[in-house]
């Protein structure tokens, strides 16, 4: 009896220390946001691709991982992450072919005519996590964070006040040997 309620209590920490380092993952992943609402750590952006796009190797719902880049390191035919403001003031990721590099304006454009000021250049992208990005967004919406965080802290909370009221109220008096 007493073995198991030690691996009971060993799966307890185990499933809490699991569970808070995923919410504190995910607290630090929501504080890195930058103006576009993307992660960003430093001049590493993590971009979730939301819609289909026409370029090879990427999918809706990959996570890709973009380096920031000078303009004088861009080159013609490279793919580069650029951020595009719509009428509604939010912002989204474009991703295109460099068509052209303006050193004296400090913009570029994609093929497609695109043209972008290189303060809303995300980068270059580095490595492609295909489906992952589907999860990352569901982690970093608000209902996620409320759902996935918030709720069970609450829960853990209001059943440890319940343990203390119950613990207070009909705890055991030690026995003295």
């Amino acid at each position: 009896m007493k073995a198991f309620k030690v691996v009971k209590k060993v799966l307890f920490i185990v499933i809490a220390v699991v569970y808070f380092s995923f919410a504190l993952l995910m607290t630090i992943l929501l504080l890195n946001f930058n103006d576009y609402n993307v992660t960003q750590f430093d001049d590493t952006s993590l971009i979730i691709l939301r819609d289909k796009i026409s370029l090879e190797g990427y999918e809706k719902g990959d996570l890709v991982i973009v380096e920031a880049a000078n303009l004088e390191e861009i080159q013609v035919g490279e793919v580069i992450f650029a951020y595009k403001i719509d009428r509604d003031g939010l912002a989204q990721v474009q991703v295109g072919t460099v068509g052209e590099v303006y050193p004296t304006e400090d913009a570029i454009s994609f093929e497609n005519g695109d043209t972008y000021a290189m303060e809303f250049v995300a980068g270059k992208p580095t490595k492609v996590y295909h489906g992952l990005g589907s999860f990352l967004s569901i982690i970093e919406s608000q209902w996620g964070f409320l759902f996935i965080v918030l709720v069970p802290c609450f829960l853990i909370f209001i059943y440890e006040l319940y343990a203390l009221i119950v613990e207070i109220k009909y705890g055991e008096e030690e026995e003295t040997v």
